[in-house]
């Protein structure tokens, strides 16, 4: 496994504010995004990206140079990344978007880092920027480097899989990673990058559409930077055994040749007699006995037999000799009292409440400028249809509605990361007279990729009253609504410390779920004792984000279940870096419902590492002096 340095994340992770009002601010001024001369612009028909891109890219490069980071300068960044899986989306803008690969190859080069620049699953990658491959099974998918002076790389190897609410996590096998791991250097590949590695946690409101606060928790080390074997133990006897082999593999000749039907042999030789084999048995049922170098060896199915010698097998992708392990949670603390919460209702507003005001539903992304992932619709009418069983029928492109009537809660829906809209019907009572209509569309997150993002519509896009007498009593998707942006709890920020008191706190009391939506609760409590990994248990809540201390350790959303009836996440990852010895704060926002008397702080651990094999010890044999 090699170093890989993404150039852009560590900038963008510490401007994040700049970065997000450049987009908005770009987004709201697309006419102004026009070429000054004669040459089409080939991102977003626009010279004024490529303008601040460039800019940007050159920052960066500059910083990582004034530290001495690039390997050219004795550093240990080996390679840099322009752009990222771009030709998903290259072919939406045609002849534009080939002049921009080849345009932002051109710029990043003369930036002149000292070291290769790559493109990720960039097929049509310019000389002499590197495509790469990233994936699952690159030794199979890879169609290697478009050039005969470039390596074969593999940027990004999935040891699992981003998971989303509403979905089970992927399981890759040790296995399964081993195999392919093994397969791309048999096949001459030359470096491989595991994505990831070491898993990690979506802190705030960071993550994409549907993905959940845990990242790649099912990767060699988990989300809390734990063991997660036999995959971590499995992959190190790997590099161990490749390490083994490096020489030859750098210096020998490489050849491959059959085996059998589902059996092949990829060698590489030396001159001097080096030589190195990888056996492979792509059978995915049966064990096979092929006949190598006049010997016998038995292949177990689909897996990869490694010999440094070309005699001796000293690793099986199939053979896993490291015992699992699993986690040990323990909770070590209850708050389990009422005496030691404290509550504030959100109040729901009304038309006559607002500032913002259009004759039309509004795009939530453009109107919020990702400040908030709550947009409330206000709207009020006056009732004078005589209509026995009115339903309020909802039609949204975000994630999530919650709808009132009258300031009371009618009934929420929401969608999945399958399903790009989704409906909400309710039963409804209304008044003779003035009504009011207040819908919460939320979004749990931004998309992530795609061609045309700025044109991308989140939020309501029909709202109408049925009747079972008329077919549609009321359409209100062009009427006058009023909107706000965010809760009242967010824009006093009372998740600090310093601003509990611009708002009223109650005593909590514990009563119907169902009337306990979007209510904002804190407790105080002690940082655990120990250094293991803490997370808090939120099984008992709804939906909503958490903060600790003033700082969001994500959204959660326990009520979304899968398939097999469980939620995605119920443990939220609470850094010790957070924490303070005592007198912590915490504050969650639950928008349907929950009971907090059941939340626990626990800490998290693993079993004891069994005994492994270690494979320090395995040396190629001398080779003999010729006579």
């Amino acid at each position: 496994m090699s170093c890989q340095f993404f150039l852009f994340f560590p900038w963008f992770s510490s401007h994040r504010k700049v970065i997000k009002e450049t987009i908005v601010w770009l987004i709201k001024n697309y006419s102004l995004r026009k070429c000054n001369n004669d040459v089409s612009a080939p991102l977003l028909q626009d010279c004024f990206i490529q303008f601040y891109m460039q800019n940007f890219t050159t920052k960066i490069v500059n910083l990582m140079k004034s530290e001495g980071l690039y390997a050219s300068q004795g550093g240990p960044i080996i390679l840099s990344q322009i752009e990222n899986e771009y030709q998903n989306v290259e072919a939406a803008f045609g002849e534009k978007g080939r002049s921009y690969v080849r345009w932002a190859a051109k710029m990043a080069v003369e930036l002149q880092t000292g070291v290769p620049w790559v493109m990720c699953k960039q097929t049509d990658a310019p000389d002499p920027v590197i495509n790469t491959c990233n994936g699952m099974r690159c030794g199979e998918t890879f169609g290697g480097p478009n050039s005969p002076n470039k390596p074969s790389l593999w940027t990004e190897d999935w040891t699992s899989f981003y998971q989303v609410y509403g979905e089970e996590p992927y399981l890759r096998s040790a296995e399964d990673l081993a195999f392919h791991a093994a397969l791309f250097i048999a096949r001459n590949g030359s470096y491989i990058n595991y994505y990831m590695y070491h898993g990690g946690t979506n802190f705030g409101r960071t993550s994409s559409a549907y993905v959940i606060t845990g990242y790649y928790d099912q990767g060699p080390l988990d989300e809390y930077g734990l063991l997660r074997q036999p995959k971590w133990g499995h992959l190190k006897q790997l590099h161990a055994a490749i390490k083994n082999c490096s020489k030859t593999l750098l210096e020998g000749v490489p050849s491959n040749f059959s085996l059998g039907q589902l059996q092949q042999a990829y060698t590489f030789t030396e001159a001097g007699g080096g030589c190195v084999a990888f056996l492979i048995n792509n059978d995915q049922r049966k064990n096979a006995t092929v006949q190598f170098q006049n010997q016998s060896f038995v292949l177990l199915p689909k897996s990869i037999s490694i010999l440094p010698d070309c005699q001796n097998v000293i690793f099986n992708t199939a053979k896993v000799k490291t015992k699992p392990n699993k986690r040990i949670i323990k909770a070590k603390l209850k708050f389990d009292s009422e005496d030691i919460w404290e509550e504030f209702k959100e109040a729901t507003p009304n038309f006559d409440d607002t500032s913002l005001k259009s004759n039309r539903l509004l795009e939530q992304m453009n109107t919020t400028k990702d400040e908030s992932d709550y947009l409330w619709y206000t709207l009020r009418f006056q009732h004078n249809i005589s209509c026995t069983e009115p339903v309020l029928a909802v039609k949204s492109l975000a994630h999530v509605a919650h709808a009132f009537i009258n300031s009371k809660f009618v009934g929420n829906a929401h969608g999945n990361h399958s399903v790009k809209g989704f409906s909400m019907e309710n039963p409804i009572t209304l008044d003779e007279g003035m009504n009011n209509i207040s819908l919460l569309s939320v979004m749990v997150g931004l998309p992530d990729s795609g061609a045309f993002l700025e044109s991308r519509y989140a939020g309501f896009n029909s709202v109408e009253i049925h009747c079972t007498e008329k077919e549609n009593l009321y359409n209100f998707t062009k009427y006058a609504w009023g909107y706000q942006v965010g809760l009242l709890g967010e824009k006093l920020q009372i998740y600090k410390e310093e601003n509990l008191a611009t708002v009223e706190w109650s005593k909590f009391k514990l009563g119907d779920s169902s009337n306990q939506t979007f209510i904002w609760y804190k407790s105080v409590f002690d940082e655990p004792g120990g250094d293991d990994p803490v997370a808090l248990n939120l099984s008992s809540m709804g939906k909503g984000e958490t903060w600790i201390n003033g700082q969001s350790i994500g959204r959660y959303w326990v009520s979304f279940h899968t398939p097999k009836g469980k939620p995605s996440q119920t443990l939220y990852h609470v850094p010790r870096s957070f924490l303070k010895k005592s007198e912590n704060l915490l504050v969650l926002v639950e928008e349907i419902g929950g009971n907090p008397l059941q939340i626990t702080l626990d800490t998290i651990r693993v079993t004891s590492l069994q005994h492994e094999d270690d494979f320090s010890f395995h040396q190629l044999p001398v080779p003999q002096q010729s006579t």
